[in-house]
């Protein structure tokens, strides 16, 4: 099945989102059996839609015919009716063309990244978004982060002149923005935690209207994954805190240790698990030795909860 625009935002909004790796060989080729098969493990537990090729998934280092294949790889390994968001971003044309290309290989919708670079002034950020959405019927969300900060205005127009943008990911933490758009926009959009390890911030979030977030650690711990979100839905906030200060918050301390280590350890994750993507692609590099050694014996401190796959 395919998803339309507001099927794809109730859907996205109802349930944890998954930000699966990208896997690679160790000539940093695309492996893709090895992605199809973590694909299928991944669509077999509860989440609410699989990012293809996403920040976690290295889009950024990935040529338009990679990010193709891995989009074409999910939609093909995803069980049905899990929704399979691509990827679009670099130049504005650029965008229109994986916007165009993730509605081809069969993607319900796609996650647009700031625009390559340069900084833009928010009539120009509105004119990005607006050429991607009406490339596509698919749902489109709006990736708020780096040079690409929308302000509540500029989303209020968005959603008023492009019925198939659906949500918002925020990946600033810029609280008076969110309350701003939320406050404007109510349920218009889908609002989704994107900063970096978004458990952390997944408590204080909802209140704001954020009722989803990108984990990433779901890839290497999905049933401490999903165990977290279900406490952070029900606001069972002692439970969200023991287990941030048991596992999330440590993971944190590794994953700050150097640029860049924000995918790099969920790569670690998926090796100290028996679940190996391979290295990372430059300029990102791997953890080190020790460093994956500390990880490794972190999450074995969560496996009594059934944390690993």
């Amino acid at each position: 099945m395919t998803f339309t625009p507001t099927e794809l935002a109730r859907r996205l909004g109802s349930g944890l989102l998954s930000f699966p790796v990208t896997h690679f060989d160790r000539e940093l080729n695309f492996d893709e059996p090895a992605y199809r098969d973590n694909i299928a493990r991944l669509g077999k537990y509860e989440v609410a839609g699989l990012f293809a090729a996403g920040g976690t998934g290295e889009f950024f280092s990935l040529t338009p015919s990679e990010v193709d294949r891995v989009v074409r790889a999910a939609v093909a390994s995803a069980p049905e009716g899990t929704p399979i968001v691509a990827p679009a971003g670099q130049s504005t044309a650029a965008a229109v063309e994986f916007a165009r290309a993730a509605e081809r290989a069969g993607a319900d919708g796609v996650l647009l990244f700031p625009p390559y670079l340069t900084e833009a002034p928010q009539d120009g950020l509105a004119a990005h978004v607006r050429a991607v959405c009406a490339a596509t019927s698919l749902g489109v969300i709006v990736y708020s982060r780096a040079n690409a900060k929308y302000t509540a205005e500029t989303v209020a127009g968005l959603a008023d002149s492009c019925p198939n943008l659906v949500g918002y990911k925020d990946g600033v933490g810029d609280v008076e923005a969110i309350t701003k758009i939320h406050a404007r926009l109510g349920d218009r959009l889908t609002y989704i935690g994107g900063l970096p390890t978004a458990e952390t911030f997944a408590l204080p979030y909802l209140e704001l209207g954020v009722t989803t977030y990108s984990s990433a650690i779901f890839n290497f711990v999905p049933d401490f994954a999903l165990a977290f979100y279900a406490a952070v839905r029900a606001e069972r906030r002692d439970e969200v805190r023991r287990m941030l200060k048991e596992f999330v918050l440590p993971y944190v301390e590794i994953r700050n240790r150097k640029a860049g280590y924000a995918v790099s350890i969920v790569k670690a994750g998926m090796t100290a698990t028996g679940h190996p993507a391979g290295p990372v692609r430059p300029p990102l590099t791997d953890l080190t030795p020790d460093e994956l050694a500390a990880l490794t014996t972190l999450i074995a401190l969560v496996e009594p909860m059934g944390a690993v796959a």
